[in-house]
């Protein structure tokens, strides 16, 4: 399968955000766009047909999640991550960016605490301010290998404060790339267990860790029943579809099942788009091989932009992710602002990348590259970011 996601696809104009939105994000509309999560692959071939096929029927009236679509989800969670999911803990939902917003004004009051982890996805700062939320930030620690850690005594601290309610969890970490260790992880249930917080663990990328690495702990299979948690998963980054805007909440507890539900209620979300529930279910139920496959390309674009960037771009480090197809570049020794940097890499080098400091403070003198394309875009880019510092 390595030439199907070696085959480029052109994206221009078909509203693809990664593409036609290069001009009012970066200035200019030639820059090469290894920026926002999405991959340049082609969706496995039975998502494609279950789209197809849903399309045959010509009406696309209001619809339900089917159980066959529920019974995908566990049965997949169940092969992949030896979780046993009851089917009335599953609330599905629009994506895990409104689920994020919704955790939060299900789980705290106007003006109380959530705890997330810098640098982090954006998104997790402006869930808990668009809801009226505080947010408590305990920053991971850089090693000086340049892999993280999370720092636990201080996320002790963090819960200690009377106003902590929530913490927002990201397993695996988007943008550092870690997979937390079972040990991690389950200090984390400790702390939030002797505080009484939610945690929140969104796990969308939990099928993307390579396979060099040890694979992915649910959080939820280290949970007891004394232990808040809830967990946002998606087939939209493991199979390449997030523009089908579907997530599902596991919610082992019935009240605070109640409690998210309610939030989404008082929207009236979410409606059941039958296009999304068609991939949905193909990707849980027929995605596996292409998975397989995609990691294996993925890891081989891990270690491609590991050499490159370690023997031919000066001034830039970067340390091979665990999970995710993102990598996380160390741009500091460059001695350039943050709003240099960015112009560095847009004006001089033509490469579209993610700002660190757009996941918090800690992402300062950073960059975020998506390595979820052909290699030879790979090639382009980082032969680009190498010309244009053999010009500086």
């Amino acid at each position: 399968m390595s030439s199907l996601f070696d085959k480029t696809i052109a994206r221009e104009g078909t509203g693809s955000v990664k593409f036609d939105a290069r001009k009012a994000v970066f200035g200019r509309e030639d820059v090469i766009p290894v920026w926002v999560a999405d991959m340049d692959f082609p969706a496995p071939r039975a998502v494609t047909e279950a789209l197809k096929a849903r399309a045959e029927h010509p009406v696309y009236g209001y619809s339900l999640f089917p159980d066959s679509l529920y019974q995908a989800m566990i049965d997949w969670f169940a092969e992949h991550h030896q979780w046993s999911i009851r089917r009335e803990w599953i609330l599905m939902a629009p994506g895990v960016v409104p689920s994020l917003n919704a955790a939060c004004m299900a789980y705290a009051d106007e003006g109380e605490g959530v705890i997330i982890q810098p640098p982090v996805y954006p998104p997790f700062f402006s869930s808990v301010r668009q809801a009226g939320r505080e947010v408590i930030e305990n920053p991971l620690i850089e090693e000086a290998d340049g892999r993280y850690r999370m720092d636990l005594e201080h996320l002790e601290q963090c819960a200690a404060r009377p106003d902590a309610r929530v913490l927002l969890l990201c397993s695996p970490h988007n943008p550092v790339g870690r997979v937390w260790t079972k040990e991690e992880l389950e200090a984390v249930l400790a702390v939030a267990r002797r505080h009484q917080l939610v945690v929140v663990s969104d796990e969308i990328h939990c099928d993307l860790v390579y396979p060099d690495r040890p694979p992915h702990t649910v959080l939820a299979t280290l949970a007891g029943p004394e232990d808040a948690v809830v967990t946002a998963v998606a087939p939209s980054k493991t199979f390449n579809m997030p523009g089908l805007g579907l997530s599902a909440l596991v919610i082992p507890d019935e009240s605070r099942r109640r409690a998210l539900k309610t939030v989404f209620d008082s929207m009236h979300l979410p409606q059941c788009n039958p296009f999304s529930a068609a991939g949905f279910e193909a990707g849980y139920r027929h995605g596996s091989g292409w998975l397989e496959e995609l990691l294996m390309y993925l890891q081989s674009n891990r270690e491609f932009v590991e050499a490159f960037v370690t023997r031919q771009l000066p001034g830039i480090r970067t340390t091979a992710p665990e999970g995710t197809y993102l990598m996380w570049l160390d741009c500091r020794a460059l001695g350039l602002d943050d709003a240099g940097l960015k112009r560095f890499f847009v004006e001089e080098a033509g490469v579209g990348m993610n700002p660190g400091v757009t996941f918090g403070e800690p992402g300062s003198g950073f960059m975020r590259v998506n390595i979820g394309c052909p290699v030879a875009v790979l090639r382009q880019a980082l032969g680009r970011i190498e010309d244009a510092l053999a010009r500086r």
